[in-house]
């Protein structure tokens, strides 16, 4: 269950993500509205997270794959330059997100 408030967490960001971009600077309203309600739910259903899963984790998890996903939305739907700089970064990401969840050798 904590993986899927974690999910819903992560759906969140990028939906207040999103919005924030198409607000253009908050003088679009419901754009705008949306930011504040994507962010507000995301930070509810992290908080919600960090009941059963460490903190380190869940953060790493939200922030990476929001992250990933964000750019991904920024290359498809706005159409934004993907560098070969961006492909390293986002791949140090996502590299980074699934060693921190191998299992320990204790």
């Amino acid at each position: 269950m904590a993986y899927l408030l974690l999910a819903a967490a992560i759906v969140c960001e990028i939906v207040g993500s999103s919005m924030l971009k198409m607000s253009a600077g908050f003088s679009n309203l419901i754009p705008g509205l949306g930011a504040i309600a994507g962010y507000g739910l995301s930070f509810y259903f992290l908080a919600l997270a960090l009941k059963d899963l460490p903190m380190g984790l869940t953060y790493a998890l939200w922030a990476g794959i929001g992250t990933v996903l964000t750019v991904a939305i920024g290359v498809i739907f706005w159409k934004e330059h993907f560098s070969l700089q961006m492909l390293v970064g986002v791949s140090a990401i996502v590299i980074g997100v699934v060693v921190l969840n191998m299992p320990t050798g204790a």
